[in-house]
């Protein structure tokens, strides 16, 4: 039984977690970060039994992390998000060493990707109408993580250059993608939808958009143009979980998945219906184009052209390219 004196208690618990709620958003780091942390972080004290981190160390994170692959059959990347998260709290928040931690690594289990055939996005698109199916093309025509696309604002997409500017994607990174020419109408369309509902926005006394980072100390003003607006608003105004402000923030992800089951299910496609299979079939079907790995890599945002390799094993050359003898047999009959 652990001693009472390392045990949190409730009313001190809740100031703990708002005190690292607080240092992360003061790091500058998103919402979704911020509630992946505290969720790890949480599961971490509950894992010791109510310890406060600051009388643990080393010893009770390689636990921790251990028991994730032990006895939870984890992934990679979920022991490595609560890796992450645990580095956070003690290096940053608490400032303790976390240096050469030592752990089971998870196995790295190779999934394929799944990818649509262009028939199959074709059918699935016939399902689709209005602001979905812009959605879902320009996951498929740019390599858009979902998470990219809801995150867009209207000045990210750049008609002079025919470039759309991905801006803190997966790693914190900014990186371009190309803007395909049949969607600029309709993008342009959408535009005009923003800007009209922002107009009505302003003058319901609202209109101000959350901005990242220090943006909003730097520039005071930019939360109320329209090119800092999302390019996929939210139907409605929603109270800023962070500030408590009332404003009009991006597309609920579940927004876009929901419509995504429903349109491939009509379609008659017996595939899991993922809107990051769309990103998949960019990259798998430029694959089969002839384009070389190299440029997807830099069109995917990928860190290691490794990850992009997985594509050659989806590519339209089944069996690798081989013909099969049960082929062959049937060709000399």
């Amino acid at each position: 039984m652990d001693d009472i004196r390392h045990q949190i208690p409730k009313n001190k618990s809740g100031r703990f977690i708002q005190q690292l709620r607080l240092h992360i958003r003061e790091a500058g780091l998103s919402y979704r970060t911020e509630q992946t942390y505290v969720h790890w972080v949480k599961r971490f004290v509950h894992f010791h039994r109510l310890r406060h981190p600051a009388e643990m160390g080393k010893t009770e994170v390689e636990q921790f992390l251990n028991r994730l692959v032990t006895e939870r059959d984890c992934s990679i990347n979920t022991q490595r998000i609560a890796l992450n998260a645990l580095v956070y709290l003690y290096k940053r928040f608490l400032g303790m060493d976390t240096d050469s931690l030592e752990f089971k690594p998870a196995q790295r289990n190779r999934r394929l990707p799944v990818v649509y055939s262009s028939e199959e996005i074709l059918a699935i698109l016939k399902h689709l109408e209005g602001v979905y199916r812009l959605q879902v093309e320009l996951m498929y025509g740019t390599g858009l993580r979902s998470a990219e696309l809801l995150s867009l604002r209207v000045k990210d997409v750049d008609f002079g250059s025919n470039n759309i500017y991905v801006r803190s994607g997966k790693g914190d990174k900014d990186r371009t993608t190309m803007l395909p020419q049949g969607l600029i109408p309709e993008l342009k369309r959408q535009i005009r939808r923003v800007a009209l509902l922002h107009r009505q926005d302003l003058f319901d006394g609202y209109g101000d958009v959350y901005l990242p980072g220090a943006l909003n100390r730097k520039y005071p003003s930019a939360a109320r143009e329209l090119g800092w607006q999302y390019l996929f608003p939210a139907s409605s105004i929603g109270t800023d979980p962070r500030s408590g402000l009332r404003r009009r923030h991006h597309m609920h992800p579940t927004t876009l998945t929901k419509h995504v089951r429903a349109a491939v299910r009509a379609a008659g496609v017996n595939r899991p219906a993922r809107t990051h299979a769309f990103r998949h079939s960019f990259a798998a079907h430029l694959l089969e184009s002839g384009y070389d790995l190299r440029t997807i890599q830099e069109l995917l945002g990928h860190a290691d052209i490794a990850t992009t390799e997985i594509y050659t094993h989806v590519i339209n050359r089944g069996g690798k390219g081989v013909l099969s003898p049960s082929d062959r047999l049937r060709s000399q009959s």
